[in-house]
């Protein structure tokens, strides 16, 4: 936060070209934004951690989930929230299968975005020999045996058919949340409110001086050693089973927006510009994910050095020239399928690189009516 309260007295100090007031304005009104919320993503990983410590030291002997540490995602972290008055504070949560379990993950059709997914549960064996006999693990003990506090099996209370289900698991950390929160010391100078949510946890925070901000925990299960989850957000499908994953990347993105912060000189407006834009978003044709997706391909293709504040109006440009140009075409290539240039600590399945690109606008092409409809927004825009 320190750095970016030097950046708020650069911003106010610069004397910028009669001609460009609006650039003093903006990035003026948005480093504010900036300071505010990082306290808040500092607050809220804290507070976080906590309760995932609690929950983990809870849930050390029994056949549920491991939940491991939360990975911060979404804008608020990413740092170019639209809103600060809106923001929600996205956090995945890990699951790791207990011991004597495993989680089968079975993917979705390729090209489909997000793919939906399935994970299915299953049991390992887990026999050990020695000198006083065998000892039977769950699955291979007898039918008739008596099985050990039969409440806690995951197959038989967070699985429907053997699957995963993203219901069960969100009702269960719900109640969680609800018995455990005040058990942790940090935790207790917030009150906390669970907010309906079939897919994730909601949370309302409240602190002493009544401010609130809101924190939404989901859940996700790795794909292989990469920065791939499959993960319990909604679908952009009007129903979608419980049983149904959708692959993310959020984490990957997250870790794309990192990388080029260890980049960036003091001064750098990338991430200015994607939140000017996404907040001046109101179109439901193109969403704020594809200006996203636009801005992380200006960023592989236009050194950092150039997303200063003397460029500030020309990159805004840049990005409307860029969605222009692919709602014109109909195509806007998904960042991470097919594209070569990605820094090497983003780790993708293998696949990915050698996969033909997919098209965020594959809509578009399907809908002469709808991409009418989506370059009159864009004028609008």
């Amino acid at each position: 936060s320190s750095t970016e309260e030097e950046d708020e007295e650069d911003v106010e100090g610069e004397d910028f070209d009669d001609e460009e007031p609006l650039v003093g304005i903006f990035t003026k009104r948005l480093a504010w934004a900036v300071q505010s919320m990082a306290h808040k993503r500092c607050v809220v990983e804290e507070l976080v951690s906590d309760l995932l410590g609690v929950l983990q030291a809870r849930l050390s002997n029994n056949f549920f989930p491991v939940l491991q540490p939360a990975i911060a995602v979404g804008s608020t972290f990413e740092g170019w929230s639209a809103s600060e008055r809106d923001a929600v504070y996205h956090l995945l949560v890990p699951l790791k299968p207990p011991h004597a379990h495993t989680f089968h993950l079975e993917l979705g059709t390729a090209g489909e975005i997000p793919a939906e997914s399935f994970v299915r549960v299953a049991l390992e064996c887990t026999c050990v020999r020695n000198q006083r006999g065998n000892t039977l693990c769950v699955l291979h003990q007898p039918k008739e045996a008596p099985r050990r506090n039969p409440n806690s099996s995951l197959l038989s209370t967070l699985c429907t058919d053997s699957y995963l289900d993203v219901q069960k698991i969100a009702g269960w950390f719900q109640n969680l949340v609800r018995s455990t929160w005040r058990h942790a010391p940090r935790l207790r100078g917030y009150s906390m409110k669970v907010l309906p949510s079939r897919r994730s946890c909601k949370l309302q925070l409240t602190n002493v001086s009544g401010t609130s901000f809101l924190v939404e925990m989901m859940f996700g299960v790795q794909r292989g050693d990469s920065d791939v989850f499959l993960s319990s957000q909604n679908t952009e499908a009007t129903f979608t089973p419980s049983t149904v994953w959708a692959e993310s990347y959020a984490v990957a993105e997250a870790k794309f927006f990192r990388h080029m912060a260890k980049q960036a000189q003091h001064g750098t407006l990338h991430l200015r510009c994607l939140q000017l834009c996404a907040g001046t978003l109101v179109s439901p044709s193109f969403s704020t994910y594809a200006m996203k997706t636009v801005v992380m391909h200006l960023l592989n293709t236009i050194p950092l050095a150039s997303w200063r504040r003397r460029e500030f109006l020309l990159r805004l440009q840049d990005i409307m020239c860029y969605l222009r140009s692919s709602l014109e075409e109909k195509h806007l290539n998904h960042f991470f399928f097919g594209n070569e240039n990605m820094p090497e600590d983003i780790i993708l399945p293998p696949a990915f690189q050698a996969a033909e690109p997919l098209n965020l606008f594959q809509c578009l092409l399907q809908d002469p009516a709808a991409h009418a409809n989506a370059l009159c927004e864009f004028d609008e825009l």
